[in-house]
């Protein structure tokens, strides 16, 4: 029997016509419903998803109501390939993988400058379990595009589960981050908030060389950071970070600071405590929004203001490899699991969270052998 006649067999006898999925039906509103499972063209595959992070971008395009629907979100997707499209000779039925949403097309202005989250191809989502094209992760099965296929998906190797392989696009969203800070070794750095995200952005750091203090409101979160061995911490609620960090650096304040908390109070914060000559990154700040900064911080003390968004095709390979070596478990991180038939409830307990809230996920697999 060929390897088209094997899948089409497997289609129609394995694989359902209908699943079930977390479907968004406008601001604050989604709803566990039953949908196609989608069909895939060639060059494409099937995953049956196991795990999938909820990331607070999905958390935003929900309560802001930002994009049109109906839409199936979720992108940090683990799965088993369950259907193989015609031409696909890299991956086969059985296959644990996971992947990235966004690829760039490698040929543009913009990815000639290498700023591939600006590339029209990227912005284009190539995973879907219906409507229009945004993650689908949040679901029973996700189809994934022919580009993506090509350039956007790891088979998760043996001994590694599907919670620390869903780790891989978050862990590159930071990789990007720290590359654009283009760390030194020695260089102390701070890190502004101590959720799973900012504890990423830490460990980071801390594997280029620099020496890393972190903050948040909660000892709770730093209490978790302490436990990836993150242990010069700053308990915002108590201590002045500003004056804190300059404490430690002789008068000066860091050499870089990423802030890894969402909207703009903190900024200024952020400003002042890097050093004359220092490096301020955004990285949370993805609402469109005024803030107020002093201009002479970057005229006349010479800071840097930096931004990173979403993940990096140059740093695919050496990011991916890092979370598959298990050098950190990082599914230490994951404090909630949701089964599909709750991903409602989950949703919403991560757009509130409780101070030790840290990386929640829907797991349609938790019933599988991982």
């Amino acid at each position: 029997m060929s390897t088209a006649a094997q899948v089409s067999s497997q289609r129609s006898g394995a694989i359902p016509t209908t699943m079930k999925a977390v479907v968004y039906r406008g601001q604050n509103d989604v709803r566990l419903e039953t949908v196609r499972v989608p069909d895939i063209g060639p060059g494409e595959l099937l995953v049956r998803v196991h795990t999938c992070g909820i990331c607070g971008t999905d958390l935003k395009k929900i309560a802001t109501g930002s994009h049109s629907a109906p839409r199936i979100f979720g992108h940090e997707t683990t799965g088993v390939v369950a259907e193989v499209g015609e031409g696909v000779t890299k991956f086969a039925v059985g296959d644990r993988v996971a992947f990235f949403h966004h690829i760039p097309c490698g040929e543009c202005y913009y990815c000639r400058h290498k700023v591939y989250a600006q590339c029209p191809v990227y912005k284009q989502v190539g995973c879907t379990s219906g409507f229009e094209p945004s993650g689908g992760g949040f679901a029973e099965y996700v189809r994934v595009m022919d580009w993506i296929v090509e350039k956007g998906v790891a088979r998760i190797p043996d001994g590694v589960s599907h919670e620390q392989a869903s780790f891989m696009e978050p862990v590159n969203t930071c990789w990007k981050a720290i590359d654009v800070i283009v760390p030194r070794k020695g260089e102390t750095f701070l890190v502004i908030g101590q959720g799973p995200i900012g504890i990423l952005l830490a460990l980071l750091a801390e594997r280029a060389g620099a020496t890393v203090i972190t903050t948040d409101l909660f000892p709770e979160r730093l209490t978790i950071a302490k436990g990836f061995g993150l242990h010069e911490v700053i308990n915002a609620s108590r201590t002045d970070t500003v004056q804190y960090t300059r404490q430690q650096t002789e008068g000066r304040g860091a050499d870089a600071v990423i802030l890894a908390v969402p909207g703009t109070k903190l900024i200024e914060t952020a400003i002042q405590a890097a050093r004359p000559g220092g490096r301020v990154m955004l990285f949370a700040q993805t609402v469109r929004e005024q803030a107020t900064i002093d201009p002479a911080a970057v005229c006349v003390d010479e800071k840097t203001l930096l931004g990173s968004y979403s993940a990096s095709v140059d740093l695919q390979s050496e990011s991916t490899k890092w979370v598959f070596s298990q050098a950190v478990d990082l599914a230490q991180l994951v404090t909630h699991r949701f089964p599909l038939s709750e991903a409602v409830e989950g949703l919403q307990i991560a757009a509130h969270p409780q101070p030790d809230t840290m990386k929640l996920v829907i797991q349609c697999g938790s019933d599988w052998k991982d």
